[in-house]
């Protein structure tokens, strides 16, 4: 948890003072111990970060992209599970096999989405997100929330 909000910290966040309240660090950006992917099908869009260390630069670069802009992850629904450990075989290292440094972007239905050797930034993952049909369809139904309102 400390790490957490030190890396958040250290890195800064994109968002304003306001925006950054209503985004809970701990709930956003969690560990992957011993999640499974399951517990998240049809209510969260998982992204995995894996790395064989938490030093590695790509990991490091991949983190300050997702906490520069929280709000927008969490406006899509999205958590954020991280594993730097190779030698503790978790759930999700067994499910996705990572060599090295991985991020993978799996959709509410459980499918991955998009899988990158490398860092993405957050405006190319919110990019995904969006055309997907569920996701088009939760705005949709937003909007039609906020006129019916």
């Amino acid at each position: 948890m400390r790490w957490i909000l030190a890396m958040a910290m250290c890195f800064g966040m994109g968002a304003s003072a306001e925006e950054a309240q209503d985004v809970d660090l701990a709930e956003l950006i969690q560990p992957s111990g011993e999640h499974q992917l399951d517990e998240y099908l049809w209510v969260k869009r998982p992204i995995v970060v894996f790395s064989d260390s938490p030093a590695d630069p790509r990991y490091v670069r991949q983190m300050q992209f997702l906490t520069e802009r929280l709000d927008e992850l969490a406006e899509r629904d999205v958590v954020v599970l991280t594993d730097t450990d190779p030698t503790v075989l978790s759930p999700l290292r067994e499910k996705l096999r990572p060599r090295g440094f991985m991020m993978v972007l799996i959709g509410k239905d459980g499918g991955i989405k998009l899988r990158k050797p490398l860092p993405f930034d957050v405006r190319e993952i919110s990019r995904t997100i969006d055309k997907m049909p569920m996701r088009q369809q939760e705005v949709r139904d937003r909007r039609a929330e906020r006129e019916g309102s």
